[in-house]
């Protein structure tokens, strides 16, 4: 079975080399491959691709900021950045919102092609460099600096849910409950948290291993 592949990158050069190694290979087809976030959410249309290959630094709307549209938008649809970029902002800000993974552009492009088959097969496949950055937050982090109030079971499903990329109406329609009950939990969440956003409470969970 193939798997299509869309490609969002504002370099040519590097989505014309992407494109082509793509559809070099028999289990993979490239969809369609775009300049901007703003021309991909529109070119999908009803029918994404399996996997989204998504740059950050892009004209319009920011690559890390737009995976949380993407995954709104398109549910199945798997979306792995591929970006220059390391920081650990971008990083927790991508993954967070709803990557399924983080590729440098530096890494040798066939390579690419296994990380795509890694995510295509469930994995969450990241650069060497960006899974050593990630597990290093993980040391930092000191579990007393979470809630002192246990999150419900409730609280942590909805936050599994919203950390998957739900918006507060699907995961209601999820959890079969109100948009107001889902608001009484977020509220709830914050407090327990410390925090006073999605995002903000989103990755404060995982880094405490709550979700």
């Amino acid at each position: 079975m193939t798997t299509t592949v869309a490609i969002v990158e504002d370099d040519t050069r590097v989505r014309d080399a992407v494109r082509q190694i793509i559809d070099g290979e028999s289990d993979f087809r490239c969809r369609a491959a775009y300049s901007s976030c703003e021309h991909a959410l529109r070119g999908l249309g009803g029918a994404p691709a399996d996997i989204l290959l998504l740059d950050i630094h892009l004209p319009g709307i920011d690559g890390s900021e737009a995976v949380r549209i993407f995954h709104e938008r398109f549910p199945m649809m798997r979306i792995v950045m591929f970006t220059v970029f390391e920081d650990d902002r971008r990083i927790f800000t991508s993954l967070c919102n709803g990557a399924s993974g983080y590729l440098l552009k530096k890494m040798p492009l066939p390579k690419l092609l296994d990380a795509l088959r890694e995510v295509r097969d469930g994995g969450a496949p990241m650069s060497p460099e960006i899974a050593r950055r990630v597990v290093d937050v993980f040391r930092r982090i000191r579990p007393q600096e979470f809630a002192s109030t246990p999150l419900t079971p409730t609280e942590v499903r909805l936050l599994t849910y919203l950390s998957e990329g739900e918006s507060y109406q699907s995961a209601a329609e999820r959890m079969k409950i109100s948009i107001n009950t889902i608001r009484d939990h977020i509220r709830s969440i914050y407090e327990k948290l410390h925090v006073h956003s999605k995002s903000a409470a989103v990755s404060k969970a995982l880094r405490a291993g709550i979700i």
